[in-house]
C-alpha cells in the first residue's frame, strides 16, 4: 500500500503526536470514522453538544487536533467536527487527492453525506480554506455559511516567490542540518518575524522529517466552477500573507463570491493565530457573522 510517510518509525512518531495534540485539549471528544469515495475519513467530535454545528478543514500537512489547538474558541462556542484530510498526517487512510482538480470538494462532500448532514457551516484554514473553495464548486447546496481563514484555492502566491523567501533557507537547512536555518525558512509566514509557537514548529517539524510533505495547495477555483455558490461567506485575508496575499485574495474572492464579507488583517502573516489579540479579534469576528 502507499504511504504518506518515509517510515514506519516516522508514522508512529506522527501519531504519537496527534495523540498528544489531542489530549492537550483538555475536553471530552468522541473519534469517528466515515466512509468516502477516496477512503475511509477520521474526524474528531469536540465541543457542546448541544451548540450549533461546524465542520473545520485543517492547514496542510497538519492535522485536525492541531488545527483545534489554535482554534479552541470554536469548541467553546460551537460542536466541532474536524476531519483528517485524507492523504495528510493524522488517521485518516492515504490516498493523495489532485490539487488540481475538484477532488478535494468530492472528499468534502462526502463527508457531509457520511456524517448525515443536508447543509453544514463549514470553516476552513489555509490548505483547508481551498478545499472549501472546491466543495463550493462540487456542492453549493452542503455548505449553509462558509468561513475561510487565510485561504488557499482563491489567489495562491507564485511558486517562485516562495522559492527564494522559504525554499532557500530550507535548502540549507537540508545541508547544514542548523536549526536556525529551519525557523527562517518559516518565518515569512509570519509578521515582522514573530515567534513562531512551540506547537507550531513541532508540527511543522515532525511534519518535514517523517511525511513526504506535499507542497502543492489546492489550485485556484474558476469563476465558470463557482457560478452555482449563493451561501454567506466570511473571507479573513493575512495583509503581509506570502502564501496567499490578503489583498489579491480580497479582490478575486469579491469577483467570483456573492454574499461576501471580508476583513483584511493588518500587518498579519499566514500564521493569523500567532497574537493573541488577533485571535480574539478574529474571535469576534467569527461570532458576528455566525449569530446574524
Amino acid at each position: 500500500m502507499d504511504t504518506i510517510y518515509k517510515t514506519k518509525h516516522g508514522e508512529n512518531i506522527v501519531k504519537d503526536l496527534y495523540n498528544q495534540q489531542v489530549e492537550s485539549l483538555g475536553v471530552g471528544y468522541e473519534d469517528i470514522f466515515v466512509e468516502t469515495r477516496f477512503g475511509k475519513t477520521h474526524i474528531l467530535k469536540v465541543g457542546n453538544p448541544d451548540a450549533t454545528p461546524i465542520l473545520l478543514f485543517h492547514g496542510g500537512n497538519s492535522t485536525a487536533a492541531y488545527s483545534l489547538k489554535q482554534n479552541l474558541h470554536l469548541i467553546e462556542d460551537f460542536l466541532v467536527y474536524a476531519p483528517d484530510t485524507i492523504g495528510h498526517p493524522g488517521k485518516s487512510d492515504q490516498k493523495v487527492l489532485s490539487s488540481n482538480t475538484l477532488e478535494y470538494g468530492e472528499w468534502a462532500s462526502d463527508v457531509i453525506d457520511s456524517l448525515g448532514f443536508e447543509k453544514i457551516i463549514c470553516i476552513g484554514e489555509s490548505f483547508g480554506g481551498g478545499i472549501v473553495a472546491k466543495l463550493m464548486c462540487v456542492s453549493p447546496e452542503k455548505i449553509s455559511k462558509a468561513i475561510l481563514l487565510v485561504p488557499a484555492g482563491i489567489y495562491n502566491a507564485s511558486k517562485s516567490k516562495l522559492i527564494f523567501s522559504m525554499g532557500i533557507p530550507m535548502m540549507m537547512y537540508i545541508v547544514t542540518k542548523k536549526e536556525k536555518w529551519f525557523e527562517k525558512a518559516f518565518l515569512p509566514m509570519t509578521t515582522h518575524g514573530e515567534a513562531i509557537d512551540k506547537d507550531t514548529l513541532e508540527m511543522i517539524r515532525t511534519s518535514f522529517h517523517y511525511v513526504k510533505v506535499n507542497p502543492n495547495m489546492p489550485s485556484n477555483i474558476k469563476k465558470e466552477d463557482i457560478k452555482n455558490y449563493q451561501a454567506p461567506t466570511l473571507l479573513l485575508a493575512g495583509e503581509k500573507d506570502v502564501l496567499f496575499p490578503g489583498e489579491k485574495v480580497i479582490n478575486r474572492a469579491k469577483e467570483i463570491m456573492p454574499n461576501l464579507e471580508t476583513h483584511l488583517l493588518q500587518e498579519c502573516g499566514h500564521l493569523y493565530f500567532s497574537s493573541d489579540k488577533r485571535k480574539q479579534y478574529i474571535k469576534r469576528i467569527i461570532n458576528d457573522f455566525l449569530s446574524k
